[in-house]
């Protein structure tokens, strides 16, 4: 049930060949809560019985995993059958809470053995909304924001650079802001998709390969720093890329996917050797016995640890847009954006559109948030009648604060109150940011100055971008 099942010189190699989102027929009531939230109509099965996946339809989103209600609890009768189970997940044996019937293959075990390696190198990077997430786990408010904590945390579990996918979050804007500009100005490639997302980039390869052309080519934050942690940062550190066992702290579930994907290696290296959940990075901490509550506040490593507000706001829909426009509107104009907060651009769960004036250019944007509001834009892209020139699309509910790999909650009016907490969180974040443009960000300056040269250069176009693969039926 692992995904880990390749070794190369001592790296331990996520693969996609296997289903990561289960649902435990054993445990399965067949409420079928599961079926109403997927947004792909994966999920399948009589109410009152099990039900089934279609791995080849998933998106690997975790929406199940986050509304199934099904549970073992701790106390089930047979404590062998749990602990089976636990190791059939991939999960440490410490961990405590319920067994739910929908759940997603875990990580946490194999991590915790590769941390007591003293041969590997290891480096770990998180997403943006892992720090106004982790803390919930361990009796916090919503939404309380603990970068310094959860840098400290991971230290303690031995990791020997602790990075920020926030700061792949600024170069993606720099890269994917460049091609935006360069496809608006030339007329090609109208609208141009957001490709962060690995969820809607496999529902898009499945659903409609035939637009995978109007993806926006970039690699996502996460593959982004994991390209850089294997020839940047190791180049900078004086480290064997061989020896670098790269890691990567995500809200996603499908990021599980998205690291074992193919094309996603840099001169024939993974770039994210391993991705775990923020419920597993919680228990982890909590194996190890770290009081993560009295932990003192330490910074990211540089370099790739420094970011932007721009980067910070990737964890909300609409911050994709917003990070992009801040920074494109000034490579346009070659002018201070007036508003640095695009309150027009955020939202909640659904379609939002906008236009923004970029000195003579009208462009045309939209958000959506939630992968089952996507087909109207597919079919006027596909039928070139799409009115927009970027679209920014996030598969889960809220964008990042809801997906499937956060901490887990039963209650409607909880979730709700969560993902509103951890939004809020992430634009007061931003807000109390010195540096809020990607291109602003001195390490980002430094980073093209020293190593990439420039947005789409050669080297950029090597490490960070990539292509996508049709996943129809008809070809498989």
């Amino acid at each position: 049930m692992t995904n880990l099942i390749l070794e190369k010189k001592g790296t331990s190699v996520m693969s996609n060949l296997d289903p990561i989102i289960h649902i435990d027929e054993q445990l399965c009531t067949g409420c079928r809560r599961c079926a109403a939230v997927c947004p792909v109509d994966a999920i399948t099965g009589e109410a009152g019985a099990p039900q089934s996946i279609d791995a080849h339809r998933c998106v690997v989103c975790g929406q199940c995993v986050q509304i199934c209600s099904a549970y073992a609890a701790e106390s089930a009768p047979s404590l062998a059958t749990r602990e089976e189970k636990l190791r059939q997940r991939g999960q440490l044996p410490s961990v405590r809470e319920p067994l739910f019937a929908a759940y997603s293959t875990g990580h946490a075990k194999e991590l915790k053995e590769a941390l007591a390696d003293p041969k590997r190198y290891k480096v770990v990077q998180c997403a943006p909304v892992i720090r106004v997430s982790l803390a919930e786990e361990f009796g916090l408010p919503f939404g309380t924001l603990t970068p310094g904590k959860m840098a400290a945390a991971l230290r303690q579990l031995n990791f020997d650079r602790v990075y920020d996918t926030n700061f792949g979050a600024d170069v993606t804007i720099m890269e994917e802001g460049s091609e935006l500009i360069s496809r608006v100005m030339s007329g090609e490639r109208l609208p141009m998709f957001t490709s962060c997302c690995p969820a809607w980039v496999k529902h898009a390869e499945t659903a409609a390969p035939q637009l995978l052309e109007h993806l926006s080519s970039c690699k996502s934050p996460m593959q982004m720093v994991g390209a850089l942690v294997k020839t940047y940062s190791a180049e900078l550190d004086g480290v064997d890329p061989v020896d670098i066992f790269s890691v990567a702290v995500m809200p996603c579930t499908c990021k599980k996917f998205e690291a074992g994907r193919e094309e996603m290696n840099v001169d024939g290296l993974r770039e994210v050797d391993l991705v775990i959940t923020t419920r597993e990075l919680a228990q982890l901490i909590k194996d190890k016995g770290i009081d993560f509550l009295n932990l003192p506040d330490e910074p990211f490593d540089s370099p790739l640890g420094k970011y932007s507000g721009a980067g910070t706001i990737f964890g909300a829909t609409g911050g994709v847009m917003e990070a992009a426009i801040r920074t494109g509107y000034e490579l346009v104009t070659h002018e201070s954006i007036p508003n640095l907060q695009l309150d027009f651009i955020r939202g909640n769960e659904g379609i939002r559109t906008a236009t923004v004036q970029i000195g003579d250019l009208e462009l045309r944007v939209a958000m959506v948030a939630g992968l089952q509001y996507v087909s109207t834009i597919l079919k006027q892209a596909a039928e070139g009648t799409c009115p927009y020139h970027f679209i920014e699309v996030m598969a889960c509910p809220e964008g990042c604060v809801s997906g499937g790999g956060q901490p887990k909650l039963l209650l409607e009016t909880q979730r709700k109150a969560a993902y509103q907490a951890r939004k809020s969180s992430i634009y007061r974040h931003d807000s109390n940011q010195k540096v809020r443009k990607s291109h602003e960000n001195p390490a980002i300056i430094k980073l093209y100055k020293d190593f990439l040269g420039e947005p789409l250069g050669h080297v950029s176009h090597h490490l960070l971008h990539t292509k996508f693969i049709s996943r129809s039926t008809k070809e498989e």
